[in-house]
């Protein structure tokens, strides 16, 4: 990267979106300065960067905002060439990013409604979760990672999610989301993604995200019932 490039990165230290786009920007070895946002009182430059949605993450490249998070890793590989994150081959990008589609739009909503839904019958919730979980079994069976050898696209955004809405967000309440009998290659996939120094700097702390969960969680089922 030229000396004269400036990056910054507005995100949130719990977000799965922010820790999807610093996996892809330690990925390719971009210097950024990384700006902590409070979502509760956000800062006048995330309100002029995103005046629409006023959401992380936001990268911003040479004075020039980039919004959403998968369209951030897109614009990142496109512009560092280095280690490619997307699949070359164009059907494999197409599936990764159907898949990705398919992780934040069904997936995480679903393991996010089974946090919430205890009192409607948790047992159902859960087991819808995994019938979408199930499709994510099967696309890394036989696999080190989604994208083949070597970290990808798609392990950026289904490892993102991971901690928040699946492992970490069942941990305190005694749930197993998605247990080895039934999700032996998630599990083997989840410990070689953990091993790598990429996602061990980005993902966060296991102590503290559980905490922020436990503080969440009232919050959340509060607006869930004012949305049902």
């Amino acid at each position: 990267m030229e000396k004269e490039e400036e990056v910054r990165l507005l995100g949130f230290w719990a977000s799965p979106f922010t820790c999807r786009v610093k996996m892809a920007l330690k990925l390719k070895g971009v210097p950024y300065e990384y700006l902590e946002e409070d979502l509760m009182n956000k800062s006048p430059l995330l309100l002029e960067l995103n005046p629409v949605h006023k959401k992380v993450p936001v990268l911003v490249h040479n004075g020039k905002p980039i919004l959403e998070s998968n369209l951030i890793l897109e614009y990142i590989d496109q512009t560092w060439t280095n280690n490619p994150i997307l699949p070359q081959d164009p059907y494999d990008k197409a599936m990764a990013r159907l898949l990705a589609k398919f992780v934040d739009e069904q997936v995480a909503p679903a393991g996010f409604r089974s946090l919430v839904k205890a009192e409607k019958g948790i047992e159902v919730a859960i087991e819808e979760a995994r019938e979408l979980i199930m499709f994510l079994e099967k696309e890394v069976t036989g696999k080190d990672f989604y994208g083949g050898k070597t970290i990808g696209f798609l392990d950026m955004i289904v490892g993102s999610m991971i901690p928040y809405c699946g492992v970490r967000a069942w941990e305190f309440m005694g749930i197993d989301m998605i247990p080895e009998e039934k999700f032996p290659a998630l599990n083997r996939w989840i410990k070689k993604l953990n091993e790598g120094e990429i996602v061990r700097e980005c993902v966060p702390p296991r102590e503290e995200h559980i905490k922020h969960l436990k503080r969440n969680e009232e919050r959340v089922k509060s607006a869930y019932k004012r949305q049902t």
